[in-house]
């Protein structure tokens, strides 16, 4: 069920493949009293995965299928989750409706892809789904009109684990996926949460918000600011995703928050803070503290730390201030890939206790 990536990491198959897998089979049962077991999709990309039912049942009127959901080598949350989906005739000339069943959430926020009050399955998965429908319809002489309900077992308790509450999404997981196909370590679902995040902020007309690294730098922006939970974007390690996507859809002021090693990262132009695929430059940081007429020696003791904090601590010790030059640093990648967008920006650096050390 899952393929090889050129990483040598095997790829898995989104919910909304596992959800369109479910539906073609349990459609197809519905039409002919038979569940094709493996069930095979065709997906983006000339892709044709197979998937085994985990649940197959056929009642008066209703076909229901599970399939379990492979993520192949992603850390997913859903990994491992028993996606299904249960098929009924639905009125003449109504097409597919949606339904969210047990564990996928409801949006209750504008700003998404889907209004409010819809099943939160994205516009892709439901675009599978409904091609898939119209080819078993074709096949087996079915009219296509069908009620989709999509559930995930355990989505509403494995939701709490990701974004959903705070963009809106509530009583469960959301249906993804663009290609079907799970990337290791894409994060694309991540990256996707932050770009939702910002639609949804600005659909409540919030003028400011903020980019945070992790909680501790989400506390004290809040303290800082008082913005509210939906104005904050959890940006982790993708401060490129943040700073892109407010390129293309401006909100006017944007606070960067992170601790200090993480700033810095931004500060040399790494737009990636994730400790295995970005490093502290400690030469950069001297280069800094040279810049701001640090002695020789002080410069020497920076260049030879051990870490963004031992570097601080020694700045601290002498009376030069390295937080503000590293949030200086920072603010002026993220204007530079802002390149001109209405976003006024300011920079907050932390250490590990919440202390903010450094400001721009």
């Amino acid at each position: 069920m899952s393929g090889e990536g050129g990483s040598g990491l095997r790829h898995g198959w989104t919910t909304g493949a596992c959800a369109t897998a479910a539906t073609t089979a349990a459609y197809t049962a519905l039409l002919t009293g038979e569940f094709p077991d493996p069930v095979t999709i065709d997906l983006p990309n000339d892709r044709h995965p197979s998937f085994a039912l985990a649940r197959e049942e056929l009642a008066d009127g209703a076909a229901t299928v599970g399939v379990v959901k492979d993520a192949g080598d992603d850390p997913d949350v859903t990994h491992g989750a028993l996606v299904s989906a249960t098929v009924t005739s639905g009125e003449p000339g109504s097409g597919v409706t949606f339904r969210a069943g047990e564990g996928v959430g409801t949006v209750t926020k504008p700003g998404l892809p889907l209004a409010v009050g819809e099943p939160a399955i994205n516009p892709m998965p439901r675009r599978f789904i409904r091609e898939h429908v119209a080819a078993v319809a074709a096949r087996h002489g079915g009219t296509g009109d069908v009620v989709v309900e999509v559930s995930v077992e355990h989505g509403e308790e494995l939701a709490r684990r990701t974004w959903n509450p705070r963009l809106g999404i509530l009583g469960g997981l959301s249906v993804l996926g663009t290609t079907g196909v799970v990337v290791p370590y894409s994060c694309s679902s991540w990256i996707d949460s932050i770009r939702r995040g910002i639609d949804v902020a600005r659909a409540a007309g919030h003028r400011h918000v903020a980019g945070c690294t992790g909680s501790t730098s989400e506390r004290v922006v809040t303290e800082l600011y008082g913005l509210p939970e939906d104005a904050l974007l959890d940006m982790g390690d993708f401060a490129g995703a943040v700073l892109k996507y407010l390129r293309r859809h401006p909100v006017p002021r944007l606070t960067v928050a992170g601790g200090i090693g993480k700033l810095a990262k931004l500060a040399d132009g790494h737009l990636d803070l994730h400790s295995g695929r970005s490093q502290v430059s400690f030469d950069s940081l001297a280069a800094r503290v040279a810049g701001a007429g640090g002695s020789p020696e002080l410069v020497a003791g920076v260049r030879g730390a051990n870490t963004a904090l031992d570097a601080l601590q020694q700045c601290s010790a002498a009376g030069l201030p390295l937080g503000d030059l590293v949030a200086a640093g920072a603010r002026d990648t993220a204007l530079g890939v802002l390149s001109g967008a209405p976003v006024v920006v300011d920079v907050v650096v932390i250490d590990r206790a919440g202390t903010v050390v450094g400001h721009a």
